[in-house]
C-alpha cells in the first residue's frame, strides 16, 4: 500500500506517529465509524490535542497499513475493508534513531555538547550515518528540544537543571497545569488513568529501601502527561508536553527524600480521585497545592542547613 503521494515509505514510523495512529483508531471505534467514513484532519487534530502535521503523518501510516485511503479531492477515509477490530501491525520505530536521540540529550545534559551544534559535528562525534543523525535531529526538533538556527546550525532548548531554571519551571507549571485541568473541555483518558492508578498504588506498597526514584519519575511523567493530553486547548497541551519532555532530561529534576516521594505519590492519587469523579475544579486546586509543596521541597529551600530525612535522598523524580 502506498501513501497519498503514491510512493512507498522508506523509513520506519516514529513512535509518536504510531501512538497517534492508535489514538485515531480508538476515536473511530468510540464514534462507531464505518468503512468509507471521512477522517477530517482538523477534527482529529482538535480531538487529539495536536496540530494537523502529526495527524497527517498518523493518517499516512493508516494508509500504509491498509486501514485508510487517501483521495486527492476528499482527503482521508477509512478503507473499504475496514472493520471495528482492525489494528496496527506495522514495524516499530527505528531503534538506531531513537537511541541516538537519547545519547544526544544525555550528552547535552552533561554539557558534553555545546548549546549550538551542526549535523556534521554530530556525525563526527557519534560515527553514525547522516541519515540516522538527520532523523534523530528531526525527532528532537519535532519534540521542541532543538530549533533550527541560521546556516546549518541547531540550538538546544534551555535545560531546566539549574536552581533558577527549576524555579522558572515550577512557575510555568503553576500557571498552566491547573488551568488546563480546570478549564472547560478537559477530557480524562479513563484507561490510562486506571492503569496509572494501579501503578501508583503498587509503588506505594514498596518498602522505603526498595523505592526506585526512576520508577517515581516515570509515574510522575505519566501523571502530568495525563493532564497535558487532556487539555482542551491544544496549544496548552503542546506547551505542557514539550516542557514535560525537558523535565525528563538527566539532571532536570531536583533531589527528593523518600518521605517526599511518598507524599507526592499520595497527592497524585488524591488529584486523580477528583479527576475521575469529575470534580475538576477541586482537582485543579489540589494540583496547585501539590506543585507548591514540591517547589518548597527543592534542595536549596528544603535541605538548607539540615540533613535529608532518614538519610534517604534520591536524584531524579523529585519535582512531583
Amino acid at each position: 500500500m502506498t501513501g497519498p503521494a503514491g510512493q512507498t515509505p522508506r523509513t520506519r514510523p516514529r513512535a509518536s506517529h504510531l501512538d497517534l495512529a492508535q489514538r485515531i483508531l480508538e476515536l473511530v471505534r468510540e464514534k462507531g465509524m464505518q468503512a468509507g467514513a471521512h477522517l477530517p484532519e482538523q477534527v482529529l487534530a482538535s480531538a487529539c490535542k495536536v496540530s494537523r502535521t502529526p495527524v497527517r503523518a498518523a493518517l499516512d501510516l493508516l494508509v500504509e497499513q491498509g486501514l485508510a485511503v487517501h483521495e486527492t479531492s476528499s482527503g482521508y477515509r477509512l478503507a473499504p475493508g475496514f472493520a471495528p477490530g482492525s489494528a496496527l501491525t506495522g514495524p516499530l520505530p527505528d531503534a538506531a534513531e531513537a537511541e541516538l536521540a537519547r545519547r544526544i540529550l544525555r550528552d547535552r545534559a552533561a554539557r558534553r555538547l555545546d548549546e549550538t551544534v551542526t549535523v556534521a559535528e554530530l556525525i563526527r562525534r557519534y560515527g553514525a550515518p547522516r541519515s540516522v543523525v538527520g532523523k534523530a535531529v528531526s525527532r528532537l526538533a519535532e519534540d521542541g528540544l532543538l530549533t533550527r538556527a541560521p546556516g546549518q546550525s541547531w540550538v538546544f532548548a534551555p535545560l531546566p537543571d539549574a536552581p533558577e531554571s527549576q524555579a522558572d519551571s515550577f512557575e510555568f507549571r503553576l500557571l498552566l497545569e491547573p488551568e488546563a485541568l480546570g478549564a472547560p473541555g478537559f477530557r480524562l483518558d479513563p484507561d490510562r488513568a486506571a492503569a496509572l492508578r494501579r501503578a501508583m498504588v503498587a509503588f506505594l506498597a514498596e518498602p522505603d529501601d526498595r523505592l526506585d526514584p526512576r520508577g517515581f519519575q516515570a509515574l510522575d511523567t505519566e501523571f502530568h502527561g495525563l493532564i497535558a493530553r487532556g487539555a482542551a486547548n491544544r496549544f496548552v497541551a503542546d506547551s505542557l508536553g514539550q516542557h514535560l519532555r525537558l523535565r525528563e532530561l538527566p539532571g532536570a529534576t531536583a533531589r527528593a527524600n523518600v518521605v517526599r516521594l511518598r507524599q507526592a505519590m499520595q497527592e497524585h492519587l488524591g488529584i486523580l480521585d477528583q479527576m475521575e469523579a469529575g470534580r475538576l475544579d477541586v482537582a485543579a486546586d489540589l494540583l496547585r497545592v501539590h506543585l507548591r509543596l514540591s517547589r518548597s521541597q527543592r534542595p536549596q529551600a528544603a535541605n538548607r542547613g539540615a540533613p535529608p530525612l532518614f538519610g534517604l535522598t534520591f536524584r531524579g523524580g523529585g519535582d512531583g
